[in-house]
């Protein structure tokens, strides 16, 4: 993994959107519309070709496939050719349909929430594990990687390097209740060993892999009533190591590990500090720290820098763009969020990021606005940290 030795490198977080044919494509199918999905390759390939040409255009340095083709990342749909042992079943009198569907900011901001699900249909089923898990996706992701080198090659697009966005096991436990194994501990080792098979096929692949973990700091909301700090700290600790297992012999300089707070455009009032989980974020054996820094949440969290010393060798991506609002960030914002972080922990250990994945969140043409921002900041940063 390059770090940034003459020049403030920069990225994102993964998910991007492709043109607006393709977004269409993308809603029928996650509504259920479209089933036909191999026959929508055609499509895909030409919104990944779209996304990767409009990273480069925007002065992306390390860019990723942003999840195109990935249709309902995390779902049951999108999980079911790679995992054995998953299912889905009715929603029982009082059931949520995934953790973060009962959270003490949803019940503080009932009518915010019944406003924001009005239009949306009531889910009927949730996603369980309901038999020993077994990775089974080989083809899957093969399938995704060469589709990903491909357009790379057509789109003659050289970046500095490339990533691939998987979901770390904490955070695929969110999305599929646990039925079989007889406690969280098994439940979560099961889910790292199957799920080492996709890290590892995308790093054999030359491509950095990087786990999406939102739980680490945002599963404290969906404990509710909240537990203590010192108790979810042992609910993350074990989370930490299921990862650390699925990771194991895997070279940490190919790996980046990215928290948030979720994506969703919500006031985040309970999001838990990273004062909290910073120093278990670090004990991932990644190369790379992807987090939040650029949104009204989290912007004031890079005093936690201050204290926190970033152990030698590794990376921070900090977000100096958000995917929180509508508005463009001013280049020279971007280059005073980037240099205050190179000031605490080095010009060259800093990859200038976004918040989370713009695709989804804000309209396309903000999104490579934001993400043309970032480049022009990060260049505005460099001339300052390197004259």
């Amino acid at each position: 993994m390059k770090q940034s030795k003459n020049r403030i490198l920069t990225t994102h977080t993964g998910r991007l959107d492709g043109p607006p044919e393709f977004r269409e494509l993308s809603r029928e199918i996650q509504a259920g519309r479209r089933t036909d999905l191999k026959n929508v390759m055609p499509q895909v390939r030409d919104a990944l070709l779209d996304v990767i040409r409009n990273q480069v255009n925007a002065g992306i340095d390390i860019i990723s496939d942003g999840e195109v083709g990935k249709f309902g990342f995390g779902t049951f749909a999108y999980y079911q050719p790679r995992l054995e042992g998953i299912a889905r079943k009715k929603i029982g009198e009082n059931e949520p349909q995934s953790m973060s569907q009962a959270t003490g900011e949803r019940i503080e901001f009932a009518d915010f929430y019944r406003e924001m699900r009005m239009n949306q249909a009531l889910p009927t089923e949730r996603s369980v594990c309901n038999g020993p898990l077994k990775y089974i996706g080989e083809a899957e992701i093969k399938a995704d990687i060469d589709r990903f080198k491909a357009a790379l090659a057509e789109a003659k697009a050289t970046p500095e390097e490339t990533f691939m966005t998987v979901l770390a096991p904490g955070w695929l436990e969110h999305f599929y209740y646990n039925e079989y194994y007889p406690n969280d501990e098994q439940y979560l080792f099961a889910l790292a060993d199957a799920m080492r098979n996709e890290y590892k096929a995308i790093i054999d692949a030359g491509i950095i892999v990087q786990l999406d973990d939102p739980g680490l700091p945002d599963t404290y909301d969906m404990i509710v009533p909240n537990p203590s700090i010192e108790e979810y700290r042992k609910h993350c600790e074990l989370r930490v190591e299921a990862t650390n297992h699925a990771l194991r012999g895997l070279p940490a300089d190919r790996i980046r590990y990215h928290i948030c707070w979720g994506s969703w455009h919500g006031p985040h009032t309970h999001d838990l500090p990273l004062k909290h989980v910073v120093d278990l974020m670090l004990k991932i054996n990644a190369g790379a720290y992807s987090v939040e820094a650029a949104n009204p949440r989290h912007e004031h969290e890079w005093k936690v820098w201050k204290d926190v010393k970033l152990p030698a060798g590794k990376i921070l991506i900090p977000g100096v763009v958000s995917h929180a609002s509508n508005v463009v960030e001013h280049p020279e914002l971007v280059a005073d969020r980037i240099i205050q972080y190179a000031n605490l922990v080095g010009r060259e250990n800093v990859i200038a990021g976004t918040d989370c994945g713009m695709g989804g969140r804000v309209h396309p043409q903000i999104g490579w606005a934001k993400l043309k921002a970032l480049s022009e900041g990060a260049a505005l940063a460099t001339k300052q940290l390197w004259g």
